[in-house]
């Protein structure tokens, strides 16, 4: 009895040592990144489309107060905070014109980019509006694509960020999935459809770790911290088909962009 109490008690013990040591490397991580600037690149998915509260001077780049990096940043309070990501950008935009604050000071760097080179507004527009077989074929044109061309391009940005801002720290994020399968009582697109989708965004998001991992990058995996928030969860982050602003259609609302990808953010190795 008293040596399973040991057992118990030194289990116990270790678990909290290696909890405090995370935590403790994810403030460490933190820390180093606001001692330099941060630059905030990619997509919607990081300008915070479907957040609300955008950044008036931002236009049609969306860029929102409550999207992650801006929340990362107020609660870091980096040197310097630039927030040039934008929606609708793709692999060619980050390049051509998300690039210019990145230094040899920067410490931290984040980007989401990808979706738009695959066609994300082109799926999502097939999918809602026509059938089942549609909507797959589509998605499979989709893979294809990420398979065979996306790797290229996410190089470009990838080298491009390297070279700007040689000893930032990089975080890639990744995109969510959008439903819970097999819940009941949910309306909107059929089950085929949903289980589609959700297998593209684990193939992008395959994809995309691998050609981070590969420079050195890190991963944030945001299918992780929607888990239990996806469409028909009944406590989703995302929106759904919005009628009144059909852009913010399937992006994360401001929940979406704290819980899920500000998560995804502090969490990510």
């Amino acid at each position: 009895m008293r040596r399973s109490r040991l057992s118990v008690h030194v289990a116990s013990l270790l678990l909290a040592i290696g909890t405090a040591l995370t935590g403790a490397a994810t403030a460490q991580a933190a820390d180093t990144a606001a001692a330099g600037g941060y630059v905030a690149l990619g997509d919607s998915y990081s300008s915070g489309l479907g957040a609300g509260s955008y950044i008036s001077s931002s236009g049609d780049c969306k860029r929102s107060s409550k999207a992650y990096p801006a929340l990362w940043a107020a609660a870091n309070s980096p040197s310097s905070f630039d927030f040039t990501a934008c929606s609708g950008a793709r692999t060619g935009d980050v390049t051509a014109s998300q690039l210019g604050p990145l230094t040899a000071s920067t410490a931290l760097v984040t980007v989401s980019i990808g979706g738009n080179d695959a066609g994300f507004a082109d799926i999502m527009t097939t999918c809602v509006l026509q059938g089942d077989s549609a909507c797959v074929s589509r998605i499979n044109t989709a893979k294809a694509f990420v398979d065979t061309t996306l790797p290229g391009r996410l190089d470009a940005v990838y080298n491009a960020i390297r070279s700007r801002a040689p000893a930032a720290r990089v975080v890639v994020l990744g995109y969510p999935r959008f439903y819970k399968l097999g819940a009941s009582g949910c309306v909107g697109l059929s089950e085929t459809k949903r289980r589609a989708l959700n297998d593209a965004a684990d193939h992008i998001d395959a994809a995309i770790e691998k050609r981070a991992r590969d420079h050195g990058f890190a991963f944030g995996d945001v299918r992780t911290t929607f888990a239990g928030h996806e469409l028909c969860s009944g406590s989703s982050w995302m929106h759904s088909v919005n009628w009144l602003s059909i852009s913010e259609s399937y992006h994360p609302t401001a929940a979406g962009q704290s819980g899920g990808y500000l998560a995804a953010l502090n969490s990510a190795s």
